[in-house]
């Protein structure tokens, strides 16, 4: 449909690797690759409620991207790092939309068409009707928190690898006197391991418990050459204590 509408336009397919229903995890990756992108128009479907009342949108961002997709929290992440949004437009029964629309191909029939009309010059205002932008749906993260020389953080994102993104940041491991080198104790579902806090997944044997920092600066755990989920039994959303090993 992009090519059909703006054929001259260049199309960077970023993923369709997006776990069934993960809006999260699909809202997740948008944010994190985002500021890897050049400025232009994202569109992101991600959208189980296809055919329901939840909206359909286009966002401008302060940096002047243009987010596009249901408003259901997988755009909500994204906006933050280029300033916020600051202009919102609905975009259900937009002008640049293929009729008929299928009430189950929104990506087809609504979010392809109206990105690549927006791609090609068209004005956002012309795409839709304004709404509020501050109405817009916000996805919830949990927040990792450190107490009693424990850290507690909750598994985010598990790839097809079985590597865990946490919702961990760098400054909660240095809280803990976590550094390069450091053993450490993580506890989960499926039990407790050690492991070692290091750079990258050579620097402990395989099947050796790493915790490291990710491409997308998140503190995340793997298994050299296996699968750290499995291992721990951890799914999105699962809690874990990570503590420096005694």
């Amino acid at each position: 449909m992009i090519r059909r509408i703006a054929p001259d336009v260049p199309i960077v397919d970023v993923t369709h690797g997006i776990v069934r229903h993960g809006i999260r995890h699909g809202a997740l990756v948008l944010a994190a690759s985002l500021p890897y992108m050049p400025v232009g128009v994202h569109v992101a479907v991600v959208d189980p409620q296809v055919g329901s009342e939840r909206r359909a949108v286009a966002v401008r961002c302060a940096d002047g991207r243009l987010l596009v997709g249901p408003d259901n929290g997988v755009l909500s992440l994204a906006w933050d790092r280029p300033g916020g949004a600051v202009e919102a437009i609905d975009i259900s029964r937009s002008p640049h939309r293929l009729e008929p629309v299928s009430a189950t191909f929104h990506g087809r029939d609504l979010f392809a068409p109206v990105a690549a009309h927006l791609a090609a010059g068209a004005e956002l205002a012309e795409a839709g009707d304004p709404i509020d932008a501050g109405g817009l749906v916000v996805l919830e993260l949990p927040s990792a928190r450190v107490e009693g020389g424990e850290a507690v953080a909750h598994a985010l994102v598990v790839d097809r690898f079985g590597n865990v993104a946490l919702d961990l940041r760098h400054e909660h491991l240095l809280e803990l006197g976590l550094t390069l080198g450091s053993r450490v104790s993580v506890e989960g579902p499926g039990g407790r391991r050690e492991g070692t806090v290091v750079q990258t997944f050579a620097d402990v044997p395989p099947g050796e418990l790493l915790l490291y920092e990710d491409a997308w600066d998140a503190v995340a755990l793997a298994i050299n050459r296996g699968d750290a989920a499995a291992d721990l039994a951890l799914r999105p959303d699962d809690e874990l204590r990570i503590a420096p090993a005694t």
